[in-house]
């Protein structure tokens, strides 16, 4: 099955960290851009950072200055490293083979990895 799986999210207090994962199953990423997004309850969802096939990186809002997008092609994955985390940050994370959100289809969203920061 193709699809991306992402993974890594949990509860941690303000100040803290967390490495997400998106790995792909079916298929290689290493030709893709990838994009992470973020939805918190209640919000809007949102683009947060992508990377490039060619490896280069572009973040928005929030994740300028505290996240860090890069991939693994050995191992397929895409890693997005979130620090100085606060409550704000709190959603639901995924990842797509596009950085561009008006561009994905609705019905193409996985069950992604939930963070939860607590003050």
């Amino acid at each position: 099955q193709v699809r991306l799986a992402e993974s890594g999210g949990g509860l941690v207090q303000s100040g803290g960290s967390l490495r997400l994962a998106c790995e792909a199953h079916g298929f290689t990423l290493r030709y893709s851009d990838i994009g992470w997004f973020r939805q918190g309850s209640g919000r809007e969802r949102e683009e947060l950072a992508c990377i490039t096939a060619r490896g280069s990186t572009s973040y928005t809002g929030s994740a300028k200055g505290r996240f860090t997008i890069s991939r693994d092609n050995r191992k397929d994955t895409v890693y997005l490293q979130m620090n100085d985390l606060n409550p704000d940050d709190t959603g639901v994370y995924n990842c797509q083979t596009d950085c561009v959100l008006s561009r994905i289809d609705r019905g193409s969203w996985g069950q992604g990895t939930q963070v939860t920061v607590f003050s």
